[in-house]
């Protein structure tokens, strides 16, 4: 985990951890899903997640609110940062802010934006699935909500009609819509939520044998570059597919075979 100033930037893995040891008074029953829009995935360096935050945080000053809007932010690399502590009201979405918490996926994911890299699709879910475990919720779409089902001028759920953003996205897990999040961004929800319910049984422990062995996102060396590891570190493995190795328990971690070697206990 990294701090700057109110930011805390984590890993899903830190994350969890932060989650679990949070006591939060504040009643939770729902979590909302936006994208940012702007900023979107070309203005993410790789490294730039402080002064990301700090922009998004000057422009929600300027429109008169007294901080950063959102709770939580999800970026292209999978990371998630801390923003607004959860004991506070978001400013999200008109109507539905008194019991949420806000979630922004950086990116533009309406139709012709971005394409939603794997691991921050995972980070996604697993973000949503976390805070449902946390506040003891189903998931569903009176639990897990679009700011598109909302009207901006009377706040009032119209899932859909009237006045409308189509925050967060018309390409956001297949859609904006009521029907789509059922269909699409709900069971992989529920899926996730099932995983963290109850931690994946690992298939070997294994020895990293190369210099310095690269973790993608899929089973494959087209898949994007998450992290490197170095030669000794003892890994979990708890898929095979062809020639690659997933190496966590819930998200799209993969290396090569080749440079794991079984463990002899």
């Amino acid at each position: 985990m990294e701090q700057k100033g109110r930011f805390i930037l984590c890993s899903m893995d830190e994350f969890e951890n932060w989650l679990n040891a949070s006591r939060i008074a504040r009643s939770i029953r729902l979590i909302q899903n936006h994208h940012t829009y702007i900023p979107g995935y070309s203005h993410f360096k790789g490294n730039n997640h402080f002064s990301m935050l700090q922009g998004m945080e000057y422009g929600h000053l300027q429109r008169g609110f007294n901080e950063i809007a959102q709770n939580l932010t999800t970026f292209p690399d999978g990371k998630v940062a801390i923003c607004r502590s959860f004991e506070k009201i978001p400013a999200g979405i008109k109507g539905a802010n008194q019991s949420g918490i806000c979630i922004e996926h950086i990116g533009n994911f309406d139709k012709g934006g971005d394409d939603m890299r794997p691991e921050h699709r995972d980070a996604i879910l697993r973000v949503n699935a976390l805070l449902l475990k946390k506040f003891s919720l189903a998931a569903n779409t009176d639990t897990v909500v679009y700011h598109h089902w909302w009207d901006l001028n009377s706040g009032l759920r119209t899932n859909g009609s009237g006045s409308t953003k189509s925050c967060p996205g018309t390409n956001f897990f297949g859609g904006n819509t009521i029907e789509a999040a059922a269909n699409n961004f709900i069971p992989e929800i529920d899926a996730m939520l099932k995983g963290v319910n109850k931690a994946p049984a690992f298939i070997r422990e294994c020895e990293v044998t190369a210099g310095t062995l690269n973790v993608r996102s899929s089973p494959s060396t087209s898949g994007s570059l998450i992290k490197q590891i170095k030669q000794g570190i003892m890994v979990m493995v708890y898929e095979d597919k062809n020639d690659w190795c997933r190496i966590h328990p819930t998200q799209q971690h993969w290396v090569s075979s080749r440079f794991l070697q079984a463990s002899a206990g």
